[in-house]
């Protein structure tokens, strides 16, 4: 089968090869998946830079979410174990951990429904507990997981504020659903956020992207405001003032969605029915900027990596549009 590797770490682009190997082999507990279609997450590219939590040995193939089927033909998605990911033509999963595709979403449509929607999730009703009537501000609002965020924030009843770079972006945001989009190259965000809040600010913040997003989220945060870290996506992790997280009486919240697997593995199966559920009201639905065959992967990864795409960046092995 064909499956790209990653040789040593480095830029995707550079180091993602396309090698000829064998079909990866079960081990005990887990199940041979054809690859329907693999979403592109962005730790795709801190596994290929050896800077995810996680390091696989080398050569290994990135792709942490696909959906597959089975060999019975059920359509399901999954989490690949590493070192075997899904930008490969087959993987191997753990069955236990196997969730059911939904009807109402096509393969690259299910292939983008699981981390970035459960992160969504997990982060705005578990962590931060979003009310019908509060307003969610979201950062990088047209990627893969600010577009989850906004759709799940619509689907609770919040107003949602989306923060994007560029007019482009800005278009996206809008067509997701935002109530108000900011460009962040052009606007202040502090001050539009409080002018649209009349000066109260954002009940919860969403942040996958960390350095300065997070210190402008600190400045427009409500009171009683809860802001939650998803990821550093830009690059730079900041230091909170907790002296000002006190004086503003506002809450930092973090979400590590992985964490759910080994702690309460069942509330994984019971947001994807959740999921599964609004996907077939047409409340949510993943946004797919890019269906690219297999042979494109590497170029794929790395425009993920460089932030220049919107929504989710999907790879279909045998390169049909599905």
């Amino acid at each position: 089968m064909q499956a790209w590797r990653v040789h040593e770490n480095g830029e995707p682009g550079e180091v993602m090869r396309l090698d000829e190997v064998d079909r990866p082999e079960p081990g005990p507990g887990q199940v041979l998946l054809r690859v329907r279609a693999a979403n592109i997450n962005f730790p795709d590219a801190l596994l290929c830079r050896g800077q995810y939590q996680i390091r696989p040995p080398l050569p290994f193939t990135p792709g942490v979410e696909i959906c597959g089927e089975t060999e019975d033909g059920r359509r399901v998605i999954a989490n690949p174990a590493l070192p075997h990911g899904g930008l490969a033509e087959y993987v191997v999963a753990d069955e236990a951990a196997l969730l059911p595709a939904p009807e109402a979403l096509d393969d690259a449509e299910a292939a983008a429904l699981h981390i970035g929607y459960q992160t969504g999730v997990f982060g705005l009703h578990r962590r931060a507990h979003l009310q019908a009537g509060e307003t969610l501000l979201v950062h990088a609002a047209a990627g893969g997981v600010g577009s989850a965020a906004v759709q799940l924030g619509k689907a609770a009843g919040a107003r949602v504020i989306g923060v994007v770079g560029g007019a482009e972006k800005a278009a996206v945001a809008r067509e997701l659903g935002c109530d108000l989009v900011i460009d962040r190259r052009t606007d202040d965000i502090v001050a539009a956020v409080k002018e649209a809040t009349a000066g109260r600010g954002a009940d919860v913040i969403y942040d996958p992207v960390g350095g300065d997003a997070y210190a402008k989220s600190a400045k427009c945060v409500a009171f009683e405001g809860r802001i939650v870290i998803v990821g550093f996506a830009g690059g730079s992790v900041p230091a909170p003032a907790l002296n000002h997280a006190l004086v503003k009486n506002y809450s930092i919240v973090g979400l590590h969605w992985g964490l759910y697997a080994q702690k309460d593995p069942d509330s994984i199966a019971r947001c994807h029915q959740q999921l599964t559920r609004l996907a077939a009201e047409g409340a949510i639905k993943p946004l797919i900027s890019e269906r690219v065959p297999l042979k494109d992967a590497a170029a794929a990864v790395q425009r993920v990596a460089d932030g220049t795409t919107t929504g989710r960046v999907v790879v279909l092995p045998d390169g049909a549009a599905r």
